[in-house]
């Protein structure tokens, strides 16, 4: 185990759990089916306590590109790990996505709508609106990370520290604080508020030979990959500019 396999591991799993919970509520045929948004906010929020539990020790569990982008903005992650970080996300997001699609296969293979089909996968809007779908995911975002950057301490650990990140705040409140952004801010857009979760599984939609998937939607993967990325340097930058 390392930093990076850890940040793979921890997104692999945020990502099976989350897309599962999805496909859970959506398709057809599952137990869970119609079962609401509640369900959907309270696994995702579950998910990332168990993603932050398993990766918190090892790399900080950053499971993130906003996360470590914002704090290396901020000054408490080096830059010269974040492409590392980066990257091992969207790998540990694409495993995390194939393998829920692997779990409920036979549920896509019963659903019609392609819509239906690709909700498991990547996020789209209630309503589109290119530039408040935008705004929406920047403002989720900034939340998720000015409140990550006032609770977490400098380092996780004694004598040798973990590179700062999700896991040095604990994996409860982390968890706690994504599931009130899904229930007070994620109707809009589906709360990617993370690159890797949304950029990840579309690549996955994409490639995967899934009958009457339709398309990836790759005009609004934008919107998820830079919303988030914006909101998590305005929220360093404001971090920054109040003198912590």
């Amino acid at each position: 185990m390392n930093p990076y396999i850890a940040e793979i591991i921890g997104t692999a799993l945020l990502i099976l759990l989350g897309s599962g919970v999805v496909a859970n509520v959506v398709l057809p045929k599952t137990k869970g089916n119609n079962s609401g948004w509640i369900v959907i906010t309270t696994a995702w929020a579950l998910a990332v306590f168990v993603g932050v539990v398993v990766a918190g020790p090892y790399s900080g569990a950053h499971l993130n590109p906003a996360v470590t982008i914002g704090l290396a903005l901020a000054g408490n992650f080096d830059w010269a790990m974040a492409p590392g970080y980066i990257i091992a996300q969207i790998i540990g997001a694409a495993i995390g996505a194939f393998l829920s699609w692997l779990v409920h296969i036979d549920h896509f293979k019963a659903t019609q709508d392609p819509g239906e089909i690709a909700a498991p996968f990547a996020t789209s809007p209630a309503i589109r609106n290119l530039k408040n779908n935008f705004i929406s995911e920047l403002i989720g975002t900034f939340v998720l990370i000015f409140v990550i950057l006032y609770i977490t301490g400098a380092e996780m650990g004694d004598e040798s520290s973990t590179p700062i990140g999700l896991g040095s705040i604990g994996a409860i409140p982390v968890a706690f604080l994504v599931w009130v952004i899904g229930m007070g801010l994620g109707g809009t857009t589906g709360y990617a508020i993370n690159p890797a979760r949304d950029l990840g599984p579309r690549i996955i939609h994409q490639i995967l030979p899934i009958k009457g998937k339709g398309s990836s939607d790759w005009s609004y993967a934008w919107v998820p990959i830079l919303g988030p990325i914006a909101g998590a340097a305005i929220a360093a930058g404001l971090y920054l500019a109040l003198g912590v």
